[in-house]
């Protein structure tokens, strides 16, 4: 990089005390230097200051391009903050970085927890359903939060779920001569006893959080019923072969069970309903799981609902396909997709028979009973049978 621009600098709260030297000279020659109003204080920048608007745009910072700038961000400006918005923005030779320990770096160090082992999350601007998949039983969790009255409501929505006997940390002006660390339980824990916090953390106990295997109980999911039970759900996954990144098409999602289990599989998912008390169903289960930033819900019906959406590496049609829906569906895949089908009519079930015999891929059919009392005995009660398409296109 010649002579790049934009600086992008982390600050901690120790200042300017803490900025290396390369970092004091961008900030010495810059003509305007953008940031939080702490972040500006904490430079000591005077007139030269621009605070961040509300809400954050990268295009105040783009209006001074050519001229020398200064980006102030909390720590590493990279993780949870301007850098990447920035970033993306420009061409490599345009920006140049010092970033600052982070606040998980930082608050890892003064619990003495392993960083790479440690699950990290910014919840100062979402819900905290974002921790729902990361609860699981001795989980250490680092979180910003907005203020002392977020953690509060942490702590308040870790107990209601299970998680009330869980340590809490408070985490407060991380580096800085103000620095607090106080240790508490989650249920114990009183919203005025911190201000202004930077981090809280969570050791979890309790509970025994979310299972990762595929085929989650039925009663963890809101429905009316019209789910794709458990056993049948694991196979649909199994064939679905979800991968972290990838995308599926729910078609008919009703509960939108199938949605959630690829979506816990690092995955983001596109569910299409009709119905609109299921397509609220559908949220209500996104929101349980945290799981709303990767679940997308079209109310409508396929083909119509397919249009202008980005193009899936997986699609699952739970049930109603015909050959008219197949044919709109199929012709918009690119090849390598993956696509699983299920039928409980007879009429569906031929409809599969015929497109196994003219795509290949693998054909099954699964009857699953379940145990039921039979007078003073037991019995089996057959569910009805289920036929499973999987394809490649």
């Amino acid at each position: 990089m010649s002579d790049p621009w934009l600086t992008i600098i982390g600050i901690g709260e120790d200042g300017l005390a803490g900025l290396s030297e390369a970092s004091r000279k961008a900030l010495a020659r810059a003509e305007t230097v953008f940031g939080g109003e702490r972040h500006l204080a904490l430079a000591e920048i005077g007139s030269r200051g621009r605070p961040w608007p509300v809400p954050f745009d990268a295009n105040f910072v783009l209006s001074c391009r050519g001229r020398p700038t200064v980006v102030l961000a909390s720590g590493d400006p990279f993780w949870h903050g301007a850098g990447a918005s920035l970033a993306e923005k420009l061409g490599s030779d345009e920006w140049v970085a010092h970033p600052a320990p982070s606040t998980f770096s930082l608050a890892a160090a003064r619990l003495g927890w392993r960083l790479e082992s440690t699950i990290c999350l910014g919840l100062h601007a979402v819900s905290f359903e974002r921790l729902a998949p990361h609860l699981v039983r001795a989980a250490r969790i680092i979180c910003l939060v907005r203020d002392g009255k977020a953690a509060g409501d942490l702590a308040k929505w870790l107990t209601e779920r299970g998680w009330g006997a869980s340590a809490f940390w408070t985490l407060a002006a991380l580096g800085g001569p103000r620095e607090a660390v106080q240790q508490y339980c989650a249920m114990d824990f009183a919203d005025d006893r911190a201000a202004n916090l930077v981090a809280v953390a969570v050791e979890a106990r309790g509970a025994q959080g979310i299972p990762r295997s595929s085929g989650l109980p039925d009663d963890l999911f809101v429905h009316d019923g019209q789910i794709t039970k458990r056993p049948v759900r694991a196979l649909a996954l199994s064939a679905l072969a979800p991968r972290p990144g990838e995308r599926l098409w729910d078609i008919g999602a009703g509960s939108g069970s199938i949605s959630v289990e690829w979506a816990l599989c690092g995955g983001t998912a596109t569910a299409i309903e009709a119905r609109e008390d299921r397509v609220a169903n559908i949220r209500k289960n996104a929101a349980a799981f945290g799981l709303t930033h990767r679940i997308t819900v079209v109310t409508g019906r396929a083909p119509e609902a397919l249009a202008g959406l980005e193009a899936p590496d997986a699609v699952f049609i739970g049930g109603g396909l015909d050959e008219v829906l197949f044919d709109a569906i199929w012709t918009r895949l690119s090849p390598g997709t993956r696509l699983v089908a299920h039928a409980v009519t007879l009429e569906t079930e031929a409809l599969l028979g015929e497109l196994h015999q003219r795509h290949g891929g693998e054909l099954m059919r699964a009857e699953i009973s379940h145990a039921v009392p039979l007078g003073r005995y037991r019995s089996w009660e057959a569910a009805r049978p289920v036929v499973q398409w999987s394809v490649v296109r």
